[in-house]
């Protein structure tokens, strides 16, 4: 039998019937076409603010990125947030490409002139210049911003809060640009391993910088308040295998009445996790 459900209307004249379609299929490319929504790109979502520098009194302009479209989708353990699409790490720090002048946006231009004054000797004296032509940072140049404003904080005698907050974020670099490699690279486990052991000295830092703020340094510390800070150095100190250090101040978030539910829930995951190393020591 044939396949045609118009066969035999021919005989009435009716022969082009046979092309017809009782249900026209849909057009699935055209549909498909109009479904897709665009996806946003990591370039798409910087923008450059203007700035001028203290130090060299030059307007420059740093990548920044915008709010809203990046959406958080979690964090860590030491409270680094991953997003969406674009890393913002990347671009949290400001660097003067005429003069060398590197801080993070929280540090930026809360320095004093004595401090200015350390910057231009040690470092704008020498400084040879950033390139500022690529569209986005990748974790390598936004490495070397960071190492430069480390540089910078050291130079100025800048506070253990800043030395140390600078540390972690560093540390969070390494761990981003591990995360995000090729995972059809050569080597691609030793690349990760380099890494790790890089990530473990910047946190090392992190930790002695951030402790030693917690014990001189008036609140906030970087924008954290008390609980949140001494959370942070926990996780910190349990990353170095500080135990007793990072139980006694898990201990201290979860028995204070003040302390919120979300931080405290955090404290008890971490209390579990210290546990668990402990155990396998």
């Amino acid at each position: 039998m044939s396949d045609n459900l118009f066969a035999g209307l021919e005989q009435l004249g009716l022969g082009d019937m046979s092309e017809l379609e009782v249900f026209e299929e849909e057009k699935k490319e055209e549909e498909q076409e109009k479904k897709k929504v665009h996806e946003v790109t990591e370039e798409e979502l910087l923008f450059d603010k203007t700035y001028v520098c203290p130090v060299c009194e030059k307007k420059f302009t740093s990548k920044m990125i915008k709010t809203g479209k990046n959406q958080l989708v979690g964090s860590d353990s030491d409270l680094r947030a991953k997003y969406s699409i674009a890393d913002p790490i990347k671009y949290e720090c400001v660097v003067c490409g005429n003069c060398g002048y590197a801080a993070l946006s929280r540090f930026y231009g809360k320095q004093t002139e004595k401090q200015y004054d350390l910057i231009k000797e040690k470092i704008s004296s020498k400084f040879k210049g950033v390139d500022e032509t690529a569209p986005v940072y990748s974790y390598d140049e936004a490495f070397v911003r960071y190492q430069l404003a480390l540089a910078n904080a050291v130079v100025r005698n800048a506070k253990d809060s800043e030395r140390g907050y600078i540390c972690l974020k560093i540390a969070w670099i390494l761990r981003g640009k591990s995360e995000n490699l090729p995972s059809d690279m050569e080597e691609l486990d030793q690349a990760r391993k380099e890494l790790k052991q890089q990530e473990k000295a910047f946190i090392k830092n992190a930790y002695h910088g951030l402790k030693e703020a917690m014990l001189k340094e008036s609140m906030p510390i970087c924008g954290m308040d008390e609980h949140t800070i001494m959370y942070l150095v926990a996780d910190l100190a349990r990353q170095c295998r500080d135990y007793p250090v990072s139980l006694k101040l898990v201990s201290e978030i979860i028995t204070s009445k003040s302390v919120t539910p979300k931080l405290k829930d955090r404290a008890l995951e971490l209390k579990d996790m210290i546990k668990k190393e402990v155990g396998k020591k």
